[in-house]
């Protein structure tokens, strides 16, 4: 991650990732919890239950347990693959 870091640090380091042909991977700064596998998951799990309305988290949860039921065996596989 680069972000919030001193130029010189940030330069430093970008050097470094370069001369071990490291690939940096973006990391969106507004949610430095996140993999990039999460975003493959959560994005279609999002669309999936928006506009629904869950009167507990057990509903919620059924929800997302059947979501997870439907996708095909190498949903995330694919996943990986694409970043």
């Amino acid at each position: 991650m680069h972000n919030n870091t001193r130029p010189h640090i940030a330069a430093r380091t970008l050097e470094t990732l370069k001369q071990l042909k490291w690939e940096a991977m973006e990391h969106p700064a507004y949610s430095p919890d996140l993999a990039p596998s999460d975003f493959q998951l959560f994005g279609p799990l999002k669309n999936a239950v928006r506009g629904r309305r869950f009167s507990c988290d057990n509903g919620m949860k059924a929800a997302v347990h059947q979501w997870l039921r439907t996708q095909p065996k190498h949903f995330l596989l694919m996943a990986f693959k694409s970043w």
